[in-house]
């Protein structure tokens, strides 16, 4: 999995976010630990969460 960044998120709607957040939380179930993988989905989830809680505060 690649490593979404805050960037690649900005021009998502708030619904889209939310989509893709639980597609990278249901992925990370199925990746092995300790990979570049793993560590990459879980920097995706925070940078989503981040993006979420962004939006939220507007």
């Amino acid at each position: 999995m690649k490593l979404i960044t805050q960037y690649e998120l900005a021009n998502l709607s708030l619904e889209e976010l939310h989509g893709v957040y639980r597609q990278v939380f249901n992925a990370l179930a199925h990746i092995p630990p300790h990979t570049l993988e793993r560590s990459n989905a879980l920097g995706s989830l925070e940078n989503i969460g981040r993006e979420i809680g962004n939006r939220h505060n507007r």
